[in-house]
């Protein structure tokens, strides 16, 4: 569990993904009724969102922009195809059936890089890789706004009681160690409360883009992000979705036990009373963008 504190207590366990095994339980239902097998190809030689999937018949993938967060995400590095998704401690979980794909990225080796986290940090990487500093902050789910550029001049929290306080306790350090401190720091604080506030709602399901969040804000909580996302010549759009889960393990892109003629790719709707993932079901349906 992450480190609590009185002010965010409360908060934080109810910012918290759901459990693991509470999930794998609802397997033998969300297997009923498949669709036809899968036409989709896959071409497990390939170490990228982008070069490993390819969408399904009559679609084309959404070209992104070199810069951009949704190019970044598409073109991650992959482990290589049938990789277990391990624990923080290094250990595999239990359900291994439901994932089409492993990011090629540290998990930390605390139970720290949950659903929320798992967003927040690619975010981050990406603004670090970017070198947008002044846009990587995020609050604690106390609503304290925490920045990478305070945090790399030396500035602290520090929690008494009900409050939190900053003040500078370290000298300047702007090292790739230091952002990962400061990343852990955000994880213990932050989550699915904190992340849906600081993030905008998507009200229209043509303006999904890659890096846009679905997301449970509570108890439980949970987010899965869209991580690809091709269009066929009527405009219609399909989805790949990827997250994070508790406790701390490998973020990984989701197979779609619903649709398998198209899996992993899934068709969303924003107006959906429901949304089914493969290990979690969004009720109610809320998209958000960074």
């Amino acid at each position: 569990m992450k480190k609590m504190i009185s002010i965010l207590a409360v908060a934080l366990m109810t910012a918290a993904c759901s459990n693991d095994k509470a999930i794998s339980g609802s397997k033998t239902s969300i297997t009923e009724g498949l669709a036809p097998e899968n036409s989709v190809s896959i071409h497990k030689d390939k170490n990228t969102i982008r070069e490993r999937f390819s969408p399904p018949k009559g679609y084309t993938w959404i070209e992104e922009q070199p810069d951009s967060f949704g190019y970044f995400l598409e073109n991650f590095k992959l482990k290589p195809y049938g990789s277990q998704i391990l624990r923080y401690d290094g250990t595999p979980i239990e359900t291994q059936d439901l994932h089409e794909a492993v990011f090629d990225i540290d998990t930390g080796n605390k139970d720290l890089q949950q659903c929320a986290d798992a967003a927040i940090r690619l975010r981050a990487e990406y603004l670090y890789k970017a070198k947008k500093f002044d846009e990587i902050k995020f609050h604690f789910t106390s609503g304290d706004l925490v920045s990478w550029n305070d945090y790399k001049n030396g500035i602290r929290a520090f929690i008494s009681g009900n409050n939190v306080s900053f003040r500078k306790t370290a000298g300047f350090d702007d090292s790739y160690p230091n952002f990962r401190k400061y990343l852990d720091l955000i994880f213990n604080y932050a989550g699915t409360i904190s992340l849906n506030k600081e993030t905008k709602p998507v009200t229209t399901t043509s303006d999904f883009k890659t890096g846009d969040i679905l997301i449970t804000a509570g108890s439980p909580g949970h987010i899965v992000f869209i991580s690809g996302v091709c269009q066929n010549k009527e405009g219609n759009k399909l989805f790949l979705l990827s997250q994070g889960f508790t406790p701390a393990q490998s973020i990984h892109t989701l197979s779609n036990p619903f649709e398998k003629n198209i899996s992993p790719w899934y068709s969303l709707d924003v107006n959906a009373a429901e949304t089914k993932t493969a290990r979690y079901f969004f009720k109610p349906t809320n998209f958000r963008s960074f």
